[in-house]
């Protein structure tokens, strides 16, 4: 049956490809290397307010708790930027807003775990061709369980974990997203990345507008410009809002300016084509927003992740991060009646950003 089953892991490779997945590795469940590390990083208080990390640690840490019978994990990739989204030149234009690049498109969330179920699917049938021993136990997931996805990925040879925390391939870089299949069936297992090759390079640490990234690994989520503008539900702290920019979703710095993204790897999936412009959108007419329009133009997108409010908080962030003129006053001003405490909180902070910089 080894042969087989060699042969069925070669053929999963090759189906991965045909629904848009770049590349695939196989792994065991033992992530007893990684283990210590994560609990070291919860203990800090690194997570901020995401407590399902922790209660949800065990099944993170032994993938057969949160699936039983799991003893392979099937890690897949695929690759995630648009082409000509230009995220520099939005950086360097106030006046914009910068939403992370794999949110710029459908849900990555949905498209890929629907792609990993008919791989399932696919799997499923060809092994109860061999025998019907191999009937199995699929699930897929894509960032939506307690999964270790990237240190299962590092597992399975697609890459190595960066200074930064992400995924790292040295042909493409880490501009993509991950996925996985838990399953009882006995695949032939991939030799997993070993090697660093980040080296001296601290390239992602140096850029870090908040910090965040405050040794090798080790990422602060509380100062991360991406939990601040998503995960973060509550007032975003006085003294990291002029950090962000004009950042309303999420944050890509640590890959943009990394070596090994010199030459990304362009992403050519349909689904990940940048939505209602997203790609260079102004802030000030994302700031005009109702409630109605938010949802009607985020439908479908990694946006809903935010409500209105946050949405609204961030793009006041921003907005008293840009020019100081009279169209953001204004629009600032015209929001604060009916906004929420939070909301109306940064709002203020914003004009009197851009009231000090009007004096000067």
């Amino acid at each position: 049956m080894t042969e087989e089953l060699q042969q069925l892991a070669q053929n999963i490779r090759v189906w991965a490809q045909g629904l848009g997945f770049q590349a695939l590795g196989i792994t065991d469940t033992d992530l007893s290397s990684y283990r210590d590390r994560v609990r070291a990083w919860l203990d800090a208080g690194h997570h901020g307010e995401m407590g399902y990390m922790t209660r949800n640690l065990d099944k993170r840490l032994h993938p057969a708790q949160l699936e039983p019978e799991t003893c392979r994990v099937i890690s897949a990739r695929m690759n995630c930027l648009p082409e000509g989204t230009q995220p520099l030149e939005v950086l360097d234009a106030p006046g914009k807003a910068y939403v992370a690049r794999y949110a710029l498109g459908r849900d990555y969330h949905k498209t890929l775990r629907r792609r990993l179920a008919r791989l399932a699917a696919r799997i499923d049938a060809a092994a109860r061709e061999l025998t019907p021993e191999l009937a199995g136990r699929y699930r897929a997931f894509t960032d939506s369980a307690p999964v270790l996805e990237k240190a299962l990925a590092e597992k399975a040879g697609l890459g190595w974990i960066g200074k930064h925390t992400l995924l790292l391939n040295r042909q493409v870089g880490s501009w993509f997203l991950l996925g996985e299949i838990y399953t009882n069936l006995p695949l032939p297992v991939d030799a997993p990345e070993t090697s660093d090759h980040c080296g001296s390079c601290r390239a992602c640490m140096t850029v870090c507008p908040t910090g965040a990234i405050v040794a090798p690994r080790q990422l602060d989520a509380r100062r991360c410009i991406s939990y601040l503008t998503i995960e973060h539900k509550g007032a975003i702290p006085p003294a990291l809002r002029p950090l962000l920019g004009n950042r309303v979703f999420g944050c890509d710095d640590c890959q943009l300016y990394c070596p090994w993204n010199r030459q990304p790897a362009y992403s050519t999936e349909p689904d990940f084509s940048p939505r209602h412009a997203l790609d260079a959108p102004e802030l000030l007419a994302l700031f005009a927003w109702s409630e109605q329009e938010f949802l009607a133009r985020t439908e479908g997108s990694a946006l809903r992740r935010l409500s209105y409010e946050q949405w609204q908080r961030n793009l006041a962030v921003a907005l008293g991060n840009g020019p100081p003129d009279a169209a953001a006053m204004a629009a600032l001003s015209g929001r604060r009646e009916g906004a929420t405490a939070l909301v109306r909180e940064h709002i203020d902070w914003a004009l009197a950003q851009l009231s000090s910089r009007m004096k000067c």
